[in-house]
């Protein structure tokens, strides 16, 4: 796994944390991250997120949005080649809509803010490393709101929305776009929370892998990649080499 962050302390912070045997992480943070990770690699910048990616290919890189003279989408523009194979999970102190259409274009697999707790990065890293999606719990609304012109459109031509979804993500898709909160969608549908976020989460990943726009259009962009910022590379033990 690499690091990318221009704030050195945090790196450090975030290096401390991916170090904790697995074990413990279960008992603290009740998530299971299996072998653990490695971290291989950090960067301070954009371009020594390009280089050091380029040298240690990471499964995954942790990168920070907001870097200075090369942000961290910018970045993961430089890395096309490697989006395929790598994965990569977004951190941001603030996001705004255009830049989240513009990292789910580029292909970044996990969407969430600095601010959020460790249990939740831990789930991100797990889901993103399993081949999930992931979107943290702050951004869902940004996000649905961003996808509202998909649904629109889907709804003008006929009723459908064409992402593969199931009646019941179709269903809390809805109230979401109805501006209704995860509590109140739980009791509309009468399951738990976990299980409204569970089908955020899919909904998510459907729209981000379907999505076909045109790369600078204005509605939700079609990329398998997303633009540079700095970057935490790691690697789960046994992978590295």
């Amino acid at each position: 796994m690499v690091l990318a962050d221009n704030h050195s302390i945090f790196r450090a912070s975030l290096r401390q944390l991916l170090s904790v045997p697995p074990r413990t992480i279960k008992e603290v943070y009740s998530v299971d991250v299996g072998t653990g990770f490695q971290v291989v690699g950090e960067a301070g910048t954009g371009e020594e997120t390009v280089r050091i990616v380029e040298s240690v290919q990471p499964d995954l890189l942790l990168l920070d949005l907001s870097m200075p003279r090369m942000s961290g989408l910018e970045a993961l523009g430089e890395l096309k080649s490697h989006t395929d194979r790598m994965r990569t999970v977004l951190l941001a102190a603030t996001i705004d809509r255009p830049q989240l259409l513009t990292a789910v274009q580029l292909g970044v697999r996990g969407l969430i803010l600095k601010n959020a707790t460790t249990e939740v990065l831990f789930d991100a890293i797990v889901s993103v490393l399993a081949g999930q999606y992931f979107l943290g719990r702050e951004l869902i609304t940004d996000f649905m709101e961003t996808v509202r012109p998909l649904i629109d459109s889907s709804r003008a031509q006929g009723g459908k929305l064409a992402f593969g979804l199931t009646p019941r993500e179709r269903e809390v898709l809805a109230l979401v776009a109805g501006g209704c909160a995860n509590k109140e969608i739980a009791r509309q549908c009468a399951v738990s929370e976990e299980t409204v976020k569970h089908h955020l989460t899919r909904i998510f990943g459907k729209v981000a892998r379907l999505a076909k726009w045109p790369r600078h259009s204005t509605r939700f962009p079609p990329s398998d990649r997303a633009p540079g910022a700095r970057s935490i590379v790691v690697r789960r033990p046994g992978t590295f080499g």
